[in-house]
């Protein structure tokens, strides 16, 4: 039998056999020859049986690591639909697809043009050789082939067991690297596909001795008709026609069919055994239609596509009534050999339901009655089709019914509101909405609804649908069933669909799986853990019932759930084998797996919660008598109990809390197993990451483990408990460092979980072999008192795992930023030991490594900054949005963040972080109008945490917006004439300017043009209108965005524009990518700007290839020039930053890397013009002018010290509520906001008569108290704890606190009044410009910070690193004598920066590649242990 034979050789081949079950009560024909063979020992295949119902594509994926895999199953439409999802990833496996078909290829043939490879046998001997022909090729090509067979007796010879295993003993040789697909119909012998199958077909005539064909033809030879036949036709010997059947149908041969046409040929007729094709061509056809057309031949035959159903059932008379038939019809029409009823279409057969099931059918029946509705019952199946019993379908189904029974309320409500209808009527309608979910009210007053409503006759509008929707007025129980035997993918896929559409409706999933025979089944298809899955939702109802376990509990639980609003799913035990299995084998087989606590018995009903009630009950009396007895045992724990009785009900009521953990655990473990292979050694990848240098390591350790052939998976160090761990074989760690060698934080509760364990004496990873790689910078802490910092993390779990019992295998590993590759350095010497240590370091790795994706593939991949930011905006189940989009939302002005002050606890808590939102606004020059401000209050308090930050960009950030407040917040922006849009991201961000009071009519003109360089770099795509604004469907035009000046990448990184306006560097021009010194004539008018390019402050500690850098200037250009040349420089950028490595990515980078002079004869070459010669200029200070002043126009102005720009109301200082009265007494045009690049805010443009309200303000709410000391006025903070995801200290909570202590040191010295420039960010990355401040403090752990002197007190000098680490007591030590030099020994007017160069406190800096050299001060000054 050809089935036999194909079975035979698919198991003897194969690693991995994938076998699909027909329909019960059917067995696999497949099966019978398995078993035999695994009873004689011929070969130790894995054997997978997959369900009917089941997708099998999942199965074939986990196994694609297999030498070879073979598939093999009865044609089925729903089968192979299924599949076609998962061939494409499968194509380039070793899998050969077995398939058994009867007398219908239509199923079959859909798959062909997915395959590389594929195979027709028409009789059993062809099923044996194309079966070993199919593994030979699919091995030696590592290629998914399709084998499809004619099942039939026909006799045949076949190989031996240890021929075929000799035989297919061949290495994959991967000759056909990057084709997945078929050939295509003018194919030659050039077709490397074509060229592969030849060579395995050489193998195998080699071994069988015995022809095998492409193609093989028989009859006349000199005649006018050749049919070629695709099907199981048999041989007949008709003059003038010849046959050719077609074997090998993927890639087709054209040649070989070319060369078997004769040239008397006139017409060919190409015969197909298809029965439910429904399109017009097929593509056989149109491929050989193709070769012909591709021929040399000058007069080619004409083409006929014709179909048979029945193909031996054919007659030599049959096939001349056909070629009669060509000759008189048009090539158009298809033409059918032998009886035309042979391939009318078959209607879906209805699936058997086994005798057992109907026991929870009745149960259902008996409860709900004619309100049962099972919307996919197998009846449906002869009237809506084979897919009735699919979940989608039932789904829809029950979607429909809700939604008509939702049209029928809205048309009674109509119906109420026609003042003609009668009081009868209204009466009727009024009753039935008040019990219309009544189950024997509902239907009875609907029937007199109807009734009335015909007897009067009223046939239009609400009465018209009413009666139409008649049928909807019983409230229905509508069930969905999951059945191993027909209706598998319920309790599979559909699952989540079903629980994810919020419906109300029940789902019940049936499992067949006797308990004896649990270790049998695939272990990723266990159907009790659809409950963990489905509580993990929080608002569907659960409940898990046997039948012949707990009559009483089953039916609780079905009434329960029809009366849950929402989706319940109903867990149903049903054991048996085969529908004959008698009831008391049901019987006994539900016993053991309840009593064994296989299968709990239990309800989980949400709703309860809201009563406050326990919503997890335990049914299972073994369990809870188990869990008694252990309550009543004579111990400490029993003496508890009677001196406390609550204890014991406490410990019952936590099962609820457990069962959640059981279930995230389980949830965790069953995801982990199926991205695993099962048969592989397990490695466990841990890792402990703040920033994700680690994880990524550890990422990678885990693929590379994967290709080499173990089974690996890596996860966070806190997500596996000790217990866990405990279970584990091969353990790797790689681990950071946060703060002063402390764990981060996914990694410090296991941490402190071994810690505990070390405390008590024990020692339970007695059983866990591992390593520690541990990743730091030894430059971090360089005083030789800090250097046990280094790597403290690794080199602190490395003794801690030893201690208790876990056996090292290789020596703790370090990587060290300082290495010539960094961390990679000591990472290769470690990584080839731990593959060693496994032994699989003689693995030879075929496959390369993905590429890793990167901000640049997030970005081009994005359709223009879209990605999927509009499905996580509608995605409830997380707080958060997915990381690719996080990066795509800052160019929208938003960051993803979370309270890192409540990390821990909600840690603890099992639950994610409180995620929220950063939203900035882009407002170029920090203009604002009162009535904006209202607004930017409003939405603060409506969207935010309540306060909002004008930032060191001129413009205003909001903290605090969670997910579903995004959109209405950036819309309510948007209502303010504001947005968001470009405020982050690599583009240009917010431009800013000078905020000198006095020079109104210059600053007047610097904003404009500020303004104009904003518009002209802002992208230009429409996603931020169609995301935010609604103002199209997102995937509308899509396709017609275009970004003239930034292209699909974007910039490399961020690019800021500052305009400044002398004598005021207040923007720190120097520290922008781009900036712009005006340049005004003796009336203060704008002539031109000296042009600047490639500041910028972002640095990465410890790391010398990034550096701080001020501005270069490049000349001077006319202000009709200036955007020109802005974007120019944006081009330049564009085309020559550094995409590979973000760290070196900024402007700053790209000049130093081409050099000055080569950077600006590009910028020139693009503009067609030189710079001119740059113009004086002066600048004398970088703080804000507080106080009142006079600008040229005659207006008043005053400057609002604001502490590092927090709008918030605090005790003494209302300060968010005075400016919110401020602006509603300015909003009719009576004045502005200004906010300024130092965090504080102008009160702009105030007429003389409007001065005393506007000083009254002030003067309430104290927003006019400019009593702090200078050194206050100018010091500024970055944001930092608790919402920057940054941050690695304190800063903007921290600063104030600092200087109150150091304002003290001053006021001791009689240096109040003397401005000090003290800058504090939490991270290196400089948002608060700290690396040109005269003190600056960069965090670098909690409490823990660089200390960098000299900065100039203009903006015009970079600082440097005096103390490369120092805490708040060691900062006040060395200000306290440092500050009291300073003022006894400065010279007239000489500020703090100049001072500590002058007297040698530290070295000045050149340029910013000379940032790093001499760090950590100057002769006696210098800290120990630091070198240059």
């Amino acid at each position: 039998m050809s089935v036999a034979s194909v079975a035979r050789i698919a198991f003897i081949s194969s690693d991995v056999v994938v076998d699909s079950q027909p329909s019960l009560p059917a067995t696999s024909p497949f099966a019978e020859t398995y078993q035999d063979i695994s009873r004689r020992g011929v070969h130790d295949a894995t054997l997978v049986n997959v369900p009917f119902g089941a997708d099998p594509g999942s199965t074939l994926l986990r196994n694609r690591s297999s030498r070879l895999q073979s598939y093999t199953t009865t044609s089925s439409p729903s089968l192979l639909n299924r599949l076609i999802l998962h061939l494409s990833e499968l194509a380039s496996s070793p899998l050969v697809l077995h398939i058994a078909v009867e007398d219908d290829l239509s199923d079959v043939l859909v798959l062909r043009s997915i395959v590389p490879f594929f195979l027709y046998s028409r009789n059993a001997q062809e099923a044996h050789d194309h079966a070993l022909l199919a593994s030979r090729l699919s091995l030696t090509e590592g290629k998914v082939v399709l084998h499809a067979f004619k099942i039939t007796d026909s006799p045949h010879s076949e190989v031996s067991d240890d021929v075929v295993r000799t035989f297919l003993s061949v290495e994959k040789l991967s000759k056909v690297d990057g084709l997945n697909g078929h050939a295509n119909g003018h194919s030659h012998e050039e077709d490397p596909l074509l060229a592969a199958y030849e060579s395995a077909l050489l193998s195998t005539v080699s071994l069988l001795r015995r022809p095998l064909h492409p193609l093989s033809h028989h009859g006349s030879a000199g005649g006018h008709i050749a049919i070629f036949v695709l099907g199981s036709v048999p041989p007949l010997d008709i003059d003038g026609v010849s046959f050719v059947h077609l074997s090998l149908l993927s890639p087709l041969p054209a040649k070989a069919i070319l060369s078997s046409i004769s040239p008397s040929v006139t017409r060919i007729l190409l015969v197909e055994q298809l029965r439910q094709w429904q399109i017009k061509w097929t593509p056989v056809y149109l491929d050989l239609l193709s070769i012909l057309q591709h021929s040399s031949e000058v007069q080619r035959p004409t083409l006929h596509s014709c179909f048979v159903g029945n193909g031996d059932s054919v007659t030599a008379v049959d096939v001349l009534k056909l070629v009669q038939e060509a000759a008189s019809t048009s090539p158009s029409k298809r033409l059918t050999l032998g009886h035309s009823d042979d391939v009318l279409a078959i209607s879906a057969p209805r699936p058997h339901v086994p005798k057992h099931e109907s026991a929870y059918i009745k149960l259902l029946n008996q409860l709900f009655g004619d309100r049962l509705e099972i919307s996919n019952s197998p009846s449906l199946v002869s009237s809506e089709g084979a897919l009735a019993t699919s979940p989608e379908f039932a789904i829809g189904r029950v979607r429909g019914d809700i939604e008509a029974r939702l049209e029928l309320v809205a048309a009674i409500g109509d119906l109420l509101a026609d003042l003609n209808i009668t009081s009868e009527l209204h009466s009727l309608l009024s009753q039935w909405l008040a019990v219309k979910d009544d189950p024997a009210k509902g239907p009875k007053l609907g029937d007199e609804i109807v009734t009335l409503i015909q007897s009067d006759h009223v046939f239009k509008g609400a009465a018209a649908r009413i009666v139409a929707l008649r049928s909807y007025f019983a409230t229905q129980s509508r069930w969905i069933i999951g059945s191993d035997a027909w209706s598998y993918d319920v309790g599979a896929s559909g699952l989540h669909h079903a629980i994810a559409s919020c419906l109300n409706v029940n789902i019940l999933v049936l499992d067949t799986i006797p308990y004896s025979s649990r270790n049998t089944v695939d272990a990723t298809r266990r159907k009790q853990d659809v409950g963990l899955y489905a509580m993990n939702h929080g608002d569907v109802y659960v409940a898990s019932v046997a039948v012949y376990s707990s009559y009483s509990q089953v039916l609780q639980a079905l009434v329960e759930a029809d009366r849950f609003e929402g989706p319940s799913v109903v867990l149903a035990y049903l054991p048996y084998l085969t529908d004959d299995a008698p009831a008391l084998e049901v019987l006994k087989e539900t016993k053991l797996a309840v009593d064994a606590g296989y299968w709990p018995l239990y309800r989980w009903n949400p709703s309860k919660e809201r009563e406050g009630k326990d919503p997890f009950v335990l049914d299972s009396d073994m369990i809870k008598n188990e869990l008694q007895r252990f309550l009543d045992r004579q111990n400490h724990l029993s003496q508890l109990v009677r001196s406390q009785p609550q204890l014991a009900t406490e410990l019952v009521s936590s099962l609820g809390d457990t069962l959640k953990e059981a279930r995230r655990r389980r949830a965790q473990e069953a995801y982990a197993e199926l991205l695993t292979a099962i048969d592989a050694p397990p490695l466990k990848v841990l890792f402990a990451s703040d920033a994700g240098g680690a994880e990524k390591v550890a990422r990678r350790l885990a693929l590379r483990g994967k290709l080499r052939g173990l089974s690996t998976d890596a996860a966070p160090m806190d997500s596996i408990t000790l217990d866990e761990l405990a279970k584990e074989q091969f353990v790797v760690f790689v681990t950071s460092v946060a703060g002063q060698g402390e764990f981060p934080q996914n990694g410090r509760t296991l941490y402190k979980a071994l810690n505990a364990s070390v405390a008590r004496g024990e020692k339970p990873l007695a059983q866990v072999q591992f390593s520690v790689f541990g990743m730091g910078d030894s430059h971090y802490w360089p005083r030789p008192e800090d250097a046990h910092y280094y790597n403290k993390s690794g080199k602190d779990l490395n003794a801690r795992l030893e201690q208790v019992g876990a056996q090292r295998i290789v020596d703790l590993g370090l990587g060290n930023d300082q290495d010539a590759d960094g961390p990679e350095t000591g990472y290769k010497a470690w990584e080839p030991l731990i593959w060693k240590a496994l032994g699989v370091d003689a693995v030879e790795l075929t496959e390369a490594e993905p590429e890793p994706i990167t901000n640049e593939h997030i970005k081009v991949a994005s359709q223009y900054l879209r990605g999927t930011i509009k499905e996580g905006l509608e995605d409830s189940s997380t707080a958060a949005l997915a990381p690719s989009d996080t990066q795509l939302t800052k160019f929208h002005g938003i960051y993803q963040q979370d309270d890192r002050d409540i990390r821990d606890e909600r840690q603890a808590q099992g639950v994610e972080p409180a995620y929220s939102f950063m939203i900035r606004v882009r407002m170029p020059g920090g203009v604002c109008t009162p009535k904006q401000w209202l607004l930017i209050n409003q939405i603060a308090d409506e969207h935010g945490n309540g306060t909002f930050k004008i930032t060191t960009r001129q413009t205003f950030q909001f903290h605090g917006v969670i997910k579903r407040h995004l959109k209405s917040a950036i819309q309510d922006i948007n209502r303010a004439l504001l947005d968001t849009l470009a405020a982050c991201g690599d583009v240009n961000r917010n431009v800013i300017v000078s905020a000198i009071p006095t020079l109104s009519k210059t600053h007047a003109q610097a904003y404009a043009f500020a303004k104009r360089v904003s518009e002209h770099l802002l992208p230009r795509t429409s996603a931020y209108h169609e995301i935010w604004l609604d103002k199209k469907l997102v995937a509308g035009d899509a396709v017609h965005d275009v970004e003239p000046l930034y292209g699909e990448f974007y910039l490399p990184r961020k690019f800021k524009v500052a305009v400044v306006v002398p004598p005021n560097n207040d923007v720190d021009v120097f520290a922008n990518d781009l900036g712009f010194i005006a340049i005004v004539d003796e009336s203060g008018d704008l002539v031109g700007f000296n042009v600047t390019a490639g500041g910028g402050m972002g640095v990465t500690h410890g790391n010398k290839k990034t550096y701080p850098r001020l501005g270069s200037i490049l000349g001077f250009c006319s202000v009709d020039q200036a955007i020109d040349i802005a974007e120019k420089v944006v081009l330049v950028q564009r085309d020559n930053g550094n995409r590979a490595d973000r760290k070196n990515a900024r402007l700053k980078y790209t000049i130093d890397r081409m050099g000055l002079d080569e950077f600006k004869t590009e910028v020139e070459r693009r503009l067609g013009y030189t710079f001119q010669p740059e113009r004086p200029y002066t600048f004398d200070r970088n703080i804000d002018d507080f106080g009142w002043h006079i600008g040229t126009d005659g207006k008043h102005h005053f400057t609002c010290f604001i502490e590092n720009g927090r709008i918030q109301d605090e005790p003494g200082s209302n300060f968010k509520t005075g400016l919110k009265e401020l602006a509603t007494a300015l909003k009719d045009g009576k004045g502005n906001f200004r906010m300024t690049a130092n965090q504080h805010l102008l009160v702009t443009d105030i007429d003389t008569e409007d001065l005393p309200v506007v000083k009254s303000l002030l003067a309430k709410y104290k927003l006019d108290n400019l009593s702090q000391s200078a050194l206050r006025l100018s010091s500024s903070a970055c944001v930092a704890f608790p919402t920057c995801g940054l941050a690695m200290a304190e800063s903007e909570r921290y600063l104030p606190i600092l200087v109150d202590k150091v304002e003290k040191i001053c006021e001791k010295n009689g240096l109040r009044n003397d401005s000090i420039v003290m800058r504090m960010t939490g991270c290196p990355n400089g948002c608060a410009r700290p690396y040109v401040a005269e003190i600056a403090f960069v965090g670098k752990a909690p409490g823990a910070y660089a200390m960098l002197l000299g900065g100039g007190y203009y903006g015009q000098r970079l600082n440097k690193i005096y103390r490369d680490s120092v805490t708040e007591p060691e900062i006040l030590a060395i200000l306290e004598p440092m500050i009291k030099h300073y003022a006894t020994a400065r010279f007239e007017g000489e500020h703090f920066g100049d001072f500590v160069v002058r007297v040698g406190y530290i070295s000045a800096t050149a340029e910013g590649k000379d940032w790093w050299d001499r760090v950590g001060g100057e002769g006696e000054w210098k800290e120990d242990g630091i070198t240059a």
